[in-house]
């Protein structure tokens, strides 16, 4: 899969678990195993160069 392909993927992925996110309970179980795939999707997409400010609606 080209980079870009999958860095689009990725955000996607990012936009979408973030909708869930702000969805959940913060004190819920689901919303803490998010949580864990946000942290990663924010270091993957960090480490590319991809500027988050715009995108990251939760801000943890």
């Amino acid at each position: 899969m080209p980079e870009k392909e999958m860095m689009q993927k990725n955000i996607e992925e990012f936009s979408r678990l973030q909708s869930y996110m702000l969805l959940a309970e913060k004190d819920s179980e689901i919303y803490r195993a998010m949580k864990v795939r946000y942290a990663e999707l924010k270091v993957i997409l960090s480490s590319s160069g991809i500027n988050l400010t715009e995108i990251d609606r939760i801000k943890e």
